[in-house]
Formats: structure tokens, C-alpha cells, sequence
């Protein structure tokens, strides 16, 4: 039977702890979503980590322990984000590889998102896409509009597969500033996706969440979710935990008769070293 990998991104950098008190921002808060997450059917789980302050940072000592303690508690595939905040320098979101994770964000190109904008120039692009190469780690390319599809058929035509040869990328949908998180949107970006992708997920910012989720699972896709997109179950009823939204994304794909994969399937999927 088919199965749904079922990414969690649980924290993310935009979203501030003291309007969120159940964002998990600490190492322990991190594990203890962790393993409630993998018990809730997710197999890889996509990290941003926060600083004693509940902070953004990407401080390598920070990243290092928290990819060994992720590690160390569950089988769960780690994938640090590239991406940081909006403000980090270039230099700091390369040094994530030195941590070491499994997998790595890696995001197509430059958007806007909402006032910001998360620049991403080519030059960078495809510095950090030869660093994967080089250190063996599997990158996620992170898709937020139309333009960015087609980076990825410049990146792939002109520096070859990334380690491991599988290419899985995410479609960002609903960020103000990027595609938006319509099943239309959606058809339109996976159609365009080059040959050599061999698996994709779908992520819903807010409340396109469901909508992007039912149309990925549709599409054969597969589903990112957590607080890092998502803070409220429905109009009036927030996330109390990552574990909830989960929860939801593997009733649907069980539903869908494509229930979760374990994080060692999910492995064979993206061919991640073990």
C-alpha cells in the first residue's frame, strides 16, 4: 500500500513565544515534540531552533545538541532549516550543515514573505546546494512560487542530483508574497516540476492548511505541517501542540489509503544516509 511521509515543523522563526506559550522553543520542549510527533505518525521533522531568550539563532552549538538529543530520542529523519529568520547573514545559514543533520532545507529563490523578504540570490542558491553535495546531506528544496520550479530545473540541468540522487522538494503555499494555498496553485506547481523529482510535499500556511493538504494527498503528494505554518486547528481553536496537527494529517492520509510511513520507509523514499 502506498504512504504518506508527514513532515513536522514544529517552531519555526517568525511566531514569538509569549504570544504562543505552547510553541516548543527549548531543547526539552523539542525532544518531548518530538517523540509525541513520531508516536502521531511523522517521519522527518523540520527544525528552527530558538536561543535562551525563546529567540531565533542559528548558534551551531544549539543546533549541534539539538540534532544528537533529536537523535539520540527517536528515529525521527532530521532536517534543519536553512532558511533561519529572515535577517540572518548568508555565511551563518551555511554553517548549519556543520551540525550535521540529515537533511537540510535549501529554498529556491528569493520571496517576498508578508513585509520581510527571505532572500535566497542564486549565487547562494547554488553555494549551499554543493555544500550538500559535498557533506552528504539530503536537501529538501523548499518551493514557494512558480519561479521558483524552474530554479530548480536550472539548478538540477546545471549542477547534476543532489547526495543520495532522489530530489524531494516541499511547495510553500499560502505566504503573502508567494503562491497562494489553492488546489489550482497547487496542480499548477507540481505539473511543472521537473522529471527528476521523485517525491514532493505540500505545506498550507494557516488556513489554507486543510485545503492544501486534501489537494497534496489528492495529487499524490505528500504533507508538512506544524506550528511553525499553522497555530489554530479552526476559527477559534488553537494548536495546543504540534502533536494535534499530526494527528490530523494522518487521519487524512489514512483516509486517503495512503497512511503514514515509518521514518525508516521515509528513508528509502529520500534515500537519507543511516
Amino acid at each position: 500500500m502506498a504512504s504518506t511521509l508527514i513532515t513536522v515543523a514544529p517552531t519555526g522563526a517568525e511566531t514569538a513565544k509569549a504570544d504562543y506559550p505552547a510553541l516548543p522553543t527549548t531543547l526539552d520542549e523539542l525532544v518531548e515534540t518530538a517523540k509525541r510527533c513520531e508516536a502521531a505518525g511523522a517521519a522527518m521533522i523540520h527544525i528552527h531552533i530558538r536561543d535562551g531568550e525563546h529567540k531565533p539563532t542559528l548558534d551551531l552549538g544549539r543546533l549541534t545538541d539539538t540534532v544528537a538529543a533529536v537523535r539520540e530520542n527517536t528515529a525521527l529523519i532530521v532536517q534543519l532549516s536553512t532558511g533561519g529568520a529572515v535577517t540572518d547573514p548568508y555565511e551563518d545559514r551555511l554553517r548549519v550543515l556543520d551540525a550535521v543533520p540529515d537533511s537540510c532545507s535549501l529554498t529556491m529563490g528569493t520571496v517576498n514573505f508578508g513585509d520581510d523578504v527571505f532572500m535566497n540570490p542564486w549565487p547562494f542558491v547554488t553555494q549551499l546546494f554543493q555544500l550538500t553535495q559535498e557533506r552528504e546531506v539530503v536537501p529538501e528544496f523548499e518551493l514557494f512560487d512558480l519561479g521558483h520550479v524552474a530554479a530548480l530545473h536550472r539548478l538540477l540541468d546545471k549542477y547534476g542530483l543532489p547526495y543520495g540522487g532522489r530530489v524531494h522538494c516541499d511547495l510553500v503555499m499560502g505566504v503573502p508574497g508567494g503562491m497562494p494555498g489553492t488546489a489550482d496553485a497547487l496542480v499548477a506547481a507540481v505539473n511543472a516540476l521537473p522529471d527528476a523529482v521523485t517525491s514532493w510535499s505540500a505545506t498550507g500556511i494557516g488556513r489554507t492548511s486543510l485545503t492544501v493538504a486534501l489537494a497534496a494527498l489528492s495529487k499524490g503528494g505528500n504533507l508538512r505541517v506544524g506550528m511553525e505554518d499553522t497555530l489554530t486547528l479552526a476559527k477559534g481553536h488553537p494548536v495546543t501542540h504540534n502533536a494535534e496537527l499530526v494527528e490530523r494529517a494522518a487521519a487524512l492520509a489514512t483516509l486517503a489509503q495512503r497512511p503514514p510511513m515509518s521514518p525508516d520507509e521515509a528513508r528509502d523514499l529520500l534515500n537519507v544516509k543511516r
